[in-house]
């Protein structure tokens, strides 16, 4: 039942795994014995770092996968894409699973994670979110319970009863995710609304709920391909005939939607930047930067992925995903983190400590893990062989 040999194999990758599990580990004692002053920058100006800005507004974002391959598969009855639903659906679930678990970093008392259930502020943008987010989180559970009740269906025979009631209701779960999606993966821009005079022009606009939106549709469809193509690099021996000959349609499908989007967002972009008066500030060092972000981490892998799409270059195809990843990163990071307090001198900045380095890190090592696991014993890369009828 247990494959655990990959995992514990001393390989360079898992002693890699093994040492940042347990720094984590040790940082994670001192943070929730000693207090966040212990291991965090974080001051008045900035009460929000890098485990919002990247645990939280990147880990969200870069889990639409789940919501943008499902909507394609189940909904629009493109059928051909089935082979990406459930990785993409457990990236999903376990971006949005670990997202919770960063939380409680900065949160500090786990104890008090429910209390929004119980004192619901109706007319707050994060009671939103949260609501959303712990929602989704149940539906996202819910359309992934069915790997594990096929690994478990032999042992336990009632999950047989189970995973037919999910199927019949995976429409349902489905149209669902799509719909808190679309509410909080804008409400997470809604939150930097009240922030005009702190975030800088370039980024600030009323139109950050629909740019954080869309820019969540690219990173679902650039995730699908770059996932795609670590998974066939690291466990490719786990894949059965249907997801290896479906993966470069997969890619190639994909990839042409997200270059629309990119171009899409791009567009969207520069014209609220000249609506708004904000062209003088492309003179700055922050209008570099915009620059660079916009044409090398938009653009670009919007062109990169037009002339894959269009070639069948499957290796183009996977490098624009790997931009567009790094793009999306680096919006949120600027959002949060660079562009914010822009006004303040340099040396009033906030710069994240090592330990809060340290803990993303260990979020995201975590994530990784879990997924291997997952991977190495249910039916995700592969159809299981009882019910290969049933899809």
């Amino acid at each position: 039942m247990f494959n655990m040999g990959p995992m514990l194999r001393p390989t360079p990758g898992n002693i890699i795994t093994w040492i940042l599990l347990a720094i984590g580990l040790v940082v994670t004692i001192v943070r929730f014995t000693q207090g966040i002053g212990s291991v965090s920058n974080l001051d008045d100006n900035q009460p929000w770092g890098i485990w919002i800005g990247f645990d939280l507004l990147c880990g969200v974002c870069l889990a639409a996968g789940g919501y943008f391959t499902t909507v394609a598969c189940y909904v629009m009855g493109m059928k051909h894409f089935h082979s990406a639903a459930r990785p993409a659906v457990l990236t999903a679930f376990l971006g949005y699973l670990f997202v919770v678990v960063a939380l409680l970093y900065d949160l500090g008392h786990p104890l008090r994670l429910p209390y929004m259930f119980f004192f619901p502020g109706t007319t707050s943008v994060l009671f939103e979110v949260g609501l959303c987010v712990a929602t989704y989180l149940t539906v996202l559970f819910l359309e992934f319970s069915v790997a594990p009740a096929e690994w478990l269906s032999k042992k336990f025979p009632f999950l047989l009863t189970y995973r037919h009631w999910i199927e019949k209701i995976g429409i349902l779960l489905t149209i669902m995710g799509v719909c808190l999606s679309t509410l909080h993966q804008s409400s997470l821009g809604s939150l930097y609304l009240i922030a005009p005079g702190k975030l800088h022009p370039l980024w600030y606009s009323p139109f950050l709920p629909m740019f954080f939106f869309v820019s969540s549709m690219i990173a679902g469809a650039s995730m699908v391909v770059f996932e795609g193509m670590l998974s066939h690099a690291g466990m490719h021996a786990y894949m059965d005939k249907k997801h290896l000959s479906q993966a470069d349609g997969v890619t190639l499908s994909f990839s042409k939607a997200a270059a629309f989007i990119l171009c899409s967002y791009f567009i969207m972009r520069f014209v609220d930047m000249l609506v708004h008066g904000n062209a003088p500030y492309l003179f700055s060092s922050y209008g570099a930067w915009w620059l660079v972000e916009m044409f090398g981490f938009v653009l670009t892998p919007a062109i990169l992925y037009a002339k894959g799409s269009r070639d069948l270059n499957v290796p183009l195809c996977r490098a624009a995903s790997a931009m567009a990843v790094c793009g999306i990163v680096l919006n949120r990071w600027t959002i949060s983190m660079i562009a914010y307090n822009y006004q303040l001198p340099a040396a009033e900045r906030y710069f994240p400590s090592l330990s809060e380095i340290m803990v993303s890190v260990f979020v995201v090592t975590m994530i990784v893990t879990a997924y291997r696991f997952i991977c190495y014993h249910m039916p995700i890369l592969y159809e299981h062989p009882d019910f290969k009828e049933d899809h």
